[in-house]
């Protein structure tokens, strides 16, 4: 009997007795060994899915997958995890959470010295990550600090701090949110006061609240951090009055490089438990009139004299928030991998579980349906595998966005920041919150299997539950992007100079061409470019709805906030369509006729579920009839019908290994029921302890007397 996990690195399910893999338990065989599922079995079930389905699974994952060769890297740095021991996640679930920060940091170790092992680049490294899927304590040091020393420090520092960085000798963390302000940076209270005496400048947290908090890799792993401050600077040398130039970032050795000890007059340490990323030591931390040498500020964009204290500002301020909006604009193209991870496990396992006969079956003895042909399960799951590609060909273009802002603004040209920064804004809060419902919409509809530890959706639902929070709560930020197109439209209607940028171009067309109630509504029902342009009538429409409540009728600010998340995400929902559409049809001589079918019937789905549920919007903007809506309903049942043959091979096409599914109902040679029974039977640490369980007794585990209990209560 062969065993499969040695080739797929999932976890393994054959009898102890017969397998020889690494991962099969060396415990005594008994009578359960040679029990098998009843038919048919899970591996048949798929088997068959994959066989009544058309869809070109490696071309699919090439048109998906081959930027950064990211198929050729995910096989390649797979090959050498799955032989790494400190990797196995077998019992990953049953640690404490001072175990899993211990494993953590361990195995961030290891990849690092793999990467000089095997002569990984950045992305091989990335992905030794990803595949890991247990948050590294190194992760904002790779993420934060170093893009932020990489954009905001100068040449000089560049040169300084590269090679340290490179050597392993700095590790860093990101210090900008705090105990009392998160979101708001510019009410952050620590201060970097400038000392025209000794030319340092003094850090400072002068209330509790003014603590760093959250900052992750700063509890137990940086020896160095970026520290944001308020930036205080004398009005001239000999002046005692100070003005304040806003937050700043700062680089500070936090630890002794030996000891790795806390700096005299700093206080730095974990913050404790949090929902998920256990192995992240998220941290606090207070400055004490902390002392820093005037190269401590990084000085790419701004800078304060020395020997004047004349301050020089950037030409744009926004580039302080850089490294901001990297990591958006990353987690954009992250979001669409794990939104395809999620419901790769869903629709997987929604074929192989079956429950209850067809009611409509004369034959008594009609096998009992896959739980994914009903319809109220297909529509909690087949719209998220449509959503999935949704996502990925709108990260690819935040990616190109990002990549082609950051180019001009290093030749001096910041036109296209703006633009940048709403979009990254409004599309991280939509992409977020759509991957967070989608893990816990699919852990719903798996019933009471996705509850358990072999669902593979607990360490992702408490680990992505950060991902609408950070780098800008998600209500929180769709203000930035409301503010954005309500100036564009204010732009459009005075008229009085040239479009500023597309955005602006597109206002000016809407109120040229589509506002007036006597232009027809679209033909969505017919034509994909019309479902388009709905798309954006209605994201206009709201946008000039939210200009008047604020420009012309003066609404206050803060009664329009409920008004501005709508506006920022239908403005995000069309960007989203637009995107796919624009794929599939740029991409039509690379595709084959086969896949671009399977591609337009995923972008219907798509749109036509979106706008289902916006579908008010859409009719108050004049931009779908009310007949075309009422039809949405059965249109969007017959396209999940027509994708559910399919549902299998597409989930394929995303290729995401058994290894990182660390999935029983996800396994993909579908051996759901086998890798259950063998977690819980043979893997379970809790199963090889013999407890008493009589109330009369102190002993706690037999044969140990008391002594276990006084251990416990002494962690307590």
């Amino acid at each position: 009997m062969a065993c499969s996990c040695s080739k797929s690195g999932g976890k393994c399910a054959c009898s102890p007795g017969a397998c020889t893999c690494p991962n099969c338990s060396k415990k005594s065989r008994d009578f359960t060994d040679f029990l098998k599922p009843a038919t048919p079995t899970g591996p048949d079930i798929l088997s068959k899915e994959r066989g009544q389905s058309n869809v070109p699974i490696e071309e699919l994952s090439k048109h998906l997958l081959s930027r950064n060769d990211f198929l050729t890297r995910q096989d390649r740095v797979l090959r050498v995890l799955i032989n790494e021991p400190l990797f196995n996640k077998d019992k990953q679930q049953n640690l404490s959470r001072p175990e899993r920060y211990h494993l953590g940091l361990a195995r961030a170790k290891k990849l690092r010295r793999l990467s000089d092992q095997h002569g990984w680049d950045d992305e091989d490294h990335a992905m030794g990550q990803y595949l890991c899927d247990d948050v590294s304590p190194y992760m904002v040091h790779y993420a934060m600090f170093v893009t932020t020393i990489r954009e905001q420090a100068d040449e000089q520092q560049r040169a300084y701090w590269n090679p340290k960085i490179e050597a392993g000798d700095v590790m860093g963390c990101y210090a900008q949110t705090e105990l009392g302000h998160g979101s708001n940076v510019k009410g952050i209270e620590c201060e970097a006061r400038w000392d025209p005496k000794t030319k340092e400048f003094i850090l400072h947290s002068p209330t509790l609240t003014a603590s760093k908090w959250w900052n992750g890799t700063m509890g137990r792993t940086a020896n160095h951090a970026i520290v944001v401050a308020q930036l205080l600077v004398p009005k001239s040398a000999e002046s005692s009055d100070y003005v304040s130039h806003g937050p700043h970032p700062f680089i500070v050795q936090i630890r002794d490089m030996k000891t790795h000890e806390n700096m005299p007059g700093i206080a730095v340490g974990d913050i404790g438990p949090k929902y998920g990323y256990a192995p992240m030591d998220n941290g606090y931390m207070l400055f004490d009139h902390f002392r820093i040498p005037h190269s401590a500020m990084l000085s790419n964009y701004s800078r304060v004299d020395p020997n004047t204290c004349t301050y020089s500002k950037p030409a744009n301020p926004a580039v302080v928030y850089g490294s901001l909006t990297y990591v958006r604009a990353s987690i954009i193209m992250h979001a669409r991998l794990i939104m395809a991870r999620a419901v790769t496990i869903a629709v997987r396992y929604g074929c192989v579980r079956r429950q209850f006969q067809d009611r409509d079956s004369n034959d008594k003895h009609a096998p009992e349906l896959s739980v994914l042909d009903y319809p109220t399960v297909q529509i909690r799951i087949l719209p998220l595998l449509a959503t999935a590609f949704a996502l990925h060909y709108t990260g690819q273009a935040m990616q190109d966005l990002y990549a082609g802002t950051r180019a001009q603004i290093d030749r001096g040209d910041f036109s296209k920041l703006a633009v940048l920064h709403a979009q990254s804004s409004g599309l991280k809060s939509l992409c977020t919150e759509l991957a967070a419902n989608s893990i816990e919409t699919c852990r719903r509809a798996m019933g009471g299997h996705g509850f358990g530890g072999g669902s593979g959706y607990i360490q992702l639902n408490n680990d992505y539950l950060s991902k609408p929070t950070v780098e800008g709560d998600n209500w929180m930020i769709t203000q930035q992007t409301a503010s954005y197109l309500i100036k564009r439209m204010a732009s459009a209607v005075s008229s009085k100079s040239k479009p500023e940028d597309e955005v602006d171009e597109a206002c000016r067309g809407w109120l040229k061409d589509e506002h007036n109630k006597n232009v027809p509504t679209l033909k969505v029902l017919r034509d994909d470019q019309a479902i388009v342009q709905a798309f954006h009538r209605r994201s206009r429409y709201l946008t000039y709805q939210a200009y008047v409540a604020r420009e012309v009728k003066k609404h206050s600010w803060n009664s329009l906030l409920l008004q501005l998340r709508k506006v920022s995400h239908a403005e995000s929902q069309s960007i989203l369509v637009t995107n796919f559409f624009n794929a599939l049809h740029s991409d039509q001589d690379q595709v084959s006729p086969t896949l671009q079918g399977h591609l337009a019937t995923l972008f219907r789905l798509f749109a036509y579920y979106t706008m289902d549920a916006e579908a008010r919007d859409f009719l108050k903007a004049n931009a779908v009839s009310d007949a075309d809506l009422d039809e949405l309903p059965t249109l969007i049942q017959q396209l999940m019908s027509d994708i559910r043959p399919h549902a299998v091979r597409l989930v394929d096409s995303w290729k995401v290994p058994d290894f990182l599914l660390d999935s029983a109902l996800g396994r993909s040679d579908g051996k759901v029921y086998e890798d259950l029974f063998n977690s819980a039977h043979r893997l379970n640490p809790l199963n090889e302890i013999t407890f008493n369980p009589h109330y009369k007794s102190d002993e706690i585990v037999m044969g140990k007397g008391s002594d276990e209990l006084q251990k416990i209560l002494a962690k307590l």
